[in-house]
Parts: structure tokens; C-alpha cells; sequence
């Protein structure tokens, strides 16, 4: 999939003398382990048996728990004095996931509680002070806004909040803002009552209850949370027990408490989390919910996408789903953010907690239809971009923005520009006064610190060293990329901007069997530092190659080694096919897959890059 000349490669492996040392399929998963820093026995149970998400204690996540109980009274005092609950989320899938987690937790309980989620296009991103002063006039009996996926750093919305006589409770993965910003150097009759929690080196907002970590992500807070409240509300003691009616006042909860992580994978899968330790436990039984969802919302979008149930070979068995990493990062949460991105993302929470089978095909559909439209904007984009970009005349970010660009998919663009140019991107839609930001970075080079380095020149953002998003006036754009840039040029060394595909290790065709490819799939889930199993095999004789797929992106092959052949694909690697002659010897990188077709299993090679050493009559 990497078809660079600038690409290296890098065998992680350490240690190993040679190949042929290593005689079984044991021996190559124990150096896989060893790559991914799994070493002891402990943490090799921990990797293959993850711990449950309901046993994770609080403080495994960082998480503190004096803010949880102050969550939990306040939750209990509402419903007890009916007041209005808002669970306050945002637009993307992490986001409306957690959000969808926590009002179904919440309105088993009360009734008093509604989800709101902003228009990315009027309102931005996170808590917004209008948007809390419009909540209050329609809910007269608003006491408590419970912010999902957001808040950290929404300092002046909170602050109305309170002086509007509501109670802010933040849950929230994303950065904080750094201490000893303009926040604190406020007049006196500005700071006078305001009590900053500065923890460490940030900078909370004034709310009444902050439960933050970045270790999980929305959903998976979202979900701990809703876990905690069930907990707290199954407890025999009847002051615990506040709503008469409440489907959970018994002292089991345990389906109840389950509920909710099919949700958790798709978040913590669709936000790039780590798929290692604490997440790994979110997505590895979160898709094992996923597959066995009830969900008619899900279940309708699964069919609108082309997500088919699997046949099993075993007569009598039934059919089943197989959704995994892929399936979530490139045909589930693409469309749960498309509404977010093109119109508004209240229709993507519809679908997950519909009931009805109706409006789940119709709002399956929608989702669809606006997730295709979401592609041709983007590829719009991506292709004026190209066309403005003089990338050899960069040093440091690639900066570009256009008042033609759909600010929902400016971050995708970004990522488009990454893939192609290996540098971190910054791509702003602009206006006629505030232009909107999202940025995408390379591992290496932290882009939210970057831009919190330049802060006093935007109006508000956030985001991970990965991605960040923000709002800048439009006039400030060529003082900020300056600025900005002068901080990145000397953090962009070549090490920094050189790419490397990552190879476990160096093996034989003989070595590749059934038995290997099914321990390799107890590596999954698979995802950021746990990357699907990579290996390189050198001096590969082309059998046969030829293009596939639409417009001959595709490269298909048949492969010999020592006598052992395999047959292989190279997914947009059709343009190799040319200088690919039968007879030629590769050096070629993959993944080991299990191909099934008309019933029949065999062992297939998803090549991920490849190099000819020679073709035929050399």
C-alpha cells in the first residue's frame, strides 16, 4: 500500500540473528510480542485476556474519583429535585457515541435529561455561552449540563453557565490548555471570585465537576461514568434508590452496565486511541457487543454499508457478523461523521438509539446518501489543494486555505496531505472575518503543542498531538503560519520527516501456515501500537501479476518461494504492474491473511510494499 521510493523499511525485530533460527510459530508471535513491549508473562495474559471494562478501577484510568462522587451527588440531587439534565456532546463518532452512552444510562433513571449536540457550522466546537444561554430559556429547569468528548478547555462557557445558576460537570479526553495563559492575567474585577484549578502545568475551567484523563477517549469516559451512576444507583440503601420506576434499582445491573460498549469500541476505534492496554479492553469485547448488536440503528447502517452477515463453513451454524478495526474506522464512523460534517450530526444519534425499525432505514439511508456526498467534497478539495501546494519549496507545515473549502472536510484534506507528503498539515476554510482550522501531524511532531505555543493568536480550539482543530481571525492566518512554522522548522528534523513502514520481522514462505495466521489473530483488535503483523520476505519470484479492481488500482500476484507459492494482493499498487515481468524477484513486505471464496479458505499475502531486485533477461 506504500508505493514510495522514500519509504524505508525498518525491521523492529531485535535480537534476532536470523531468520532461520526461528523454527515455529511460537517463537515468531513471542517476537512480535517483544515488539509491541510485551515482555513479561503478566503483561502477555493482560494482552491476549484483557481486563473486562467493568473491573478497570478509576484509578487504572487516571481518573479521580473525589470528582466522580461529586458527579454521582449532583446526578442523584437533580433527579431527586427533577431537574433538567443536558448530556452536551459533539459531532464526530467518538463524540455522539458517548453522548448516546450517557442519555441512556441517564434516562433510565429520569426523564429529565436531553442530548444536545452543536451544529459544527453555527455553534463550533465544544461548550458554547450562547448555546447555554438558549438552553436555559427552553429549559426553565436547567441545573446541570454534563459536556461529553468536550469542555476541557471551555473556559468562558463555562463561567456562564454559572453565572446562569447551572452546575458544569466536564468529562472529556482532549488537552487542557496550558497554565499561565492570558486566563490568568485577567483584572482584578474579572478574576475576583473565579478559582482556576491548575493542576500540574493546565489550566481547568471553573466547573463544578471535571472528570478528565487522556488515556481513554470520550466514549470510554462516558461509558465509566454511566458505569459508576449504575453502580451507585443498585446499592440496597433506599436513598440510593430515587426513582420508583427505574428499570435498575435491583441490585443486579450487570446487563445494564454492559450496555453501551459496542458504542465504547466504535469511539475508541473511530478517535485512533491506542489499541494496547486499558483501550484495548474497550475495543476487543466492545466489538465482541458490536457483532451481537440489537441495535436497529446500527443494524440498518450495516446494511446500507454493505456490512453482510458471514456464512460459517459448519453446517447448522448461524450466520454472524465479523466486524472488526476496519470495518469501524472505514465504513462505520465515515458516515456517523458525515452528518457532522456536512449538515448536522443530530441524525446520527437519532439512528443509534432509534427503537424503530423505520426510521432506522430512513435514517440509515440518510446517513448514506450524505456520507457519499461527503466523499465528492472532499476529493473537491483535496484536488484544489494539490493544485496550490508547492511542497518543495516547504521546510515546515504545509499551510493552505481557500474560501471554497466545505469546513467540514477541511481535516480530511489535511490527512489526504499528510498521506501524500509525509508533513504535518494545517488546512483553514476561510471567512470573511473568522476562518475555521483542522490539523493533522506525523508521529514525531506534536501539533497541538504547536499550536498552544502560538495560542494568543487564535480565538479557541483543542485537540491531541495527532489532530487539532481551531478558530483564528481570518486576517491573523499569515502572522500565525509565520509564527507557527518559526516554532516547527528546527522540531522537523529528516529523522522526523523521514517514513518508515515498520516490519516485524524477516521470514521464509515456509514459515507461513494456518497455525501462524490463526495465533496472529488473537493480535487483534489491531490498530495504533498494536499494528497488524508485518513481515518481509526477500527474493520473491513473480509467477504471474496482473491489475484489478476499478480503474486498475489493484495489483494481484502469484508468488513463489523455495517451492512454496502464495497468492497475493497490493492494494493501490496497480501501477507497479508495468515494470512487473514473470520471472521477476521482489523483495516484499505483508500481511498474512485468510482469503475465503466459494467456500474454499486459502493463505493470501496483503502486500503493503514491495522493491524489485531484477526482471527476466537481466
Amino acid at each position: 500500500m506504500m508505493n514510495n521510493k522514500d519509504v524505508k523499511w525498518e525491521i523492529v525485530g531485535k535480537g534476532i540473528k536470523s531468520t532461520k533460527s526461528i523454527e515455529g510459530s511460537r517463537e515468531i508471535i513471542e517476537v512480535l510480542l517483544a515488539n509491541r513491549g510485551i515482555k513479561t508473562e503478566k503483561q502477555k495474559d493482560e494482552f491476549f485476556n484483557p481486563t473486562f471494562p467493568e473491573k478497570l478501577t478509576v484509578k487504572s484510568l487516571s481518573l479521580s474519583q473525589k470528582e466522580i462522587n461529586k458527579t454521582l451527588k449532583r446526578i442523584a440531587d437533580a433527579i431527586k429535585n427533577q431537574e433538567q439534565i443536558i448530556i452536551y456532546g459533539d459531532y464526530d463518532a467518538d463524540g455522539i457515541c458517548a453522548t448516546a452512552i450517557l442519555w441512556e444510562c441517564l434516562y433510565s433513571l429520569t426523564k429529565n435529561i436531553m442530548p444536545y449536540i452543536p451544529n459544527r457550522f453555527e455553534e463550533g466546537y465544544g461548550l458554547n455561552a450562547e448555546s447555554i444561554q438558549k438552553l436555559k430559556i427552553q429549559y426553565k429547569k436547567l441545573k446541570v449540563i454534563i459536556t461529553v468528548d468536550n469542555g476541557i478547555v471551555a473556559h468562558a462557557a463555562t463561567d456562564k453557565a454559572k453565572e446562569l445558576g447551572i452546575d458544569v460537570i466536564i468529562t472529556d479526553h482532549h488537552q487542557p490548555s496550558k497554565a499561565l495563559t492570558s486566563r490568568r492575567n485577567l483584572p482584578a474585577s474579572r478574576s475576583r471570585g473565579v478559582s482556576l484549578r491548575v493542576r500540574d502545568k493546565y489550566d481547568y475551567p471553573d466547573a463544578f465537576a471535571i472528570i478528565h484523563t487522556t488515556q481513554i477517549c470520550g466514549s470510554g469516559i462516558a461509558w465509566i461514568l454511566g458505569r459508576e451512576i449504575l453502580k451507585s444507583f443498585q446499592l440496597p440503601d433506599s436513598s440510593r434508590q430515587l426513582n420508583k420506576n427505574s428499570k435498575i434499582n435491583k441490585l443486579d445491573n450487570s446487563l445494564e452496565i454492559r450496555k453501551g460498549l459496542d458504542l465504547c469500541a466504535i469511539g475508541t476505534i473511530a478517535d485512533q486511541m491506542p489499541l494496547v492496554g486499558i483501550n484495548r479492553s474497550f475495543a476487543k469485547y466492545g466489538l465482541e457487543e458490536l457483532n451481537k448488536t440489537k441495535r436497529v440503528g446500527l443494524l440498518a447502517l450495516f446494511k446500507e454499508a454493505g456490512i453482510t452477515m458471514k456464512v460459517p463453513n459448519l453446517k447448522g451454524s448461524e450466520p454472524y457478523l465479523n466486524i472488526g478495526t476496519y470495518e469501524v474506522n472505514f465504513v462505520i464512523a465515515p458516515r456517523i461523521n458525515a452528518m457532522g460534517r456536512m449538515e448536522h450530526a443530530i441524525d446520527s444519534l437519532r439512528l443509534i438509539c432509534t427503537t424503530s425499525h423505520a426510521n432506522a432505514i430512513k435514517l440509515a439511508e440518510i446517513l448514506g446518501k450524505v456520507n457519499i456526498e461527503r466523499q465528492n467534497v472532499v476529493e473537491q478539495v483535496v484536488i484544489h489543494a494539490y493544485d496550490n501546494i508547492d511542497v518543495e519549496d516547504k521546510k515546515g507545515l504545509i499551510i493552505l486555505g481557500h474560501d471554497s473549502y466545505h469546513e467540514g472536510v477541511i481535516g480530511l484534506a489535511a490527512s489526504k496531505l499528510v498521506e501524500k507528503f509525509y508533513r504535518p498539515a494545517i488546512v483553514f476554510s476561510k471567512g470573511e472575518k473568522i476562518s475555521k482550522a483542522s490539523a493533522r501531524s506525523i508521529s514525531g511532531f506534536n501539533i497541538i503543542e504547536a499550536i498552544h505555543s502560538v495560542e494568543d493568536l487564535i480565538i479557541g480550539g483543542g485537540g491531541h498531538p495527532m489532530a487539532a482543530g481551531f478558530s483564528i481571525e481570518t486576517a491573523k492566518i499569515e502572522e500565525f503560519s509565520k509564527k507557527i512554522n518559526e516554532i516547527s522548522i528546527p522540531l522537523l528534523t529528516d529523522s522526523v520527516l523521514s517514513r518508515f513502514l515498520k516490519v516485524d520481522l524477516e521470514i521464509e514462505f515456509n514459515q507461513l501456515n494456518r497455525e501462524l495466521h490463526d495465533e496472529l489473530s488473537k493480535f487483534e483488535p489491531s490498530g495504533i501500537r498494536n499494528p497488524i503483523p508485518c513481515f518481509l520476505t526477500k527474493k520473491v519470484n513473480v509467477i504471474d501479476a496482473k491489475c484489478v479492481g476499478v480503474g486498475a488500482k489493484h495489483l494481484k500476484l502469484k508468488l513463489e518461494k523455495d517451492g512454496f507459492v502464495f497468492g497475493a494482493i497490493g492494494f493501490s499498487l496497480g501501477d507497479l504492474y508495468p515494470s512487473l515481468l514473470a520471472d521477476s524477484k521482489i523483495d516484499i513486505v505483508f500481511s498474512l491473511n485468510k482469503n475465503v471464496w466459494n467456500g474454499h479458505e486459502s493463505l493470501e499475502l496483503k502486500i503493503k510494499d514491495l522493491k524489485q531486485i531484477n526482471t527476466r533477461g537481466k
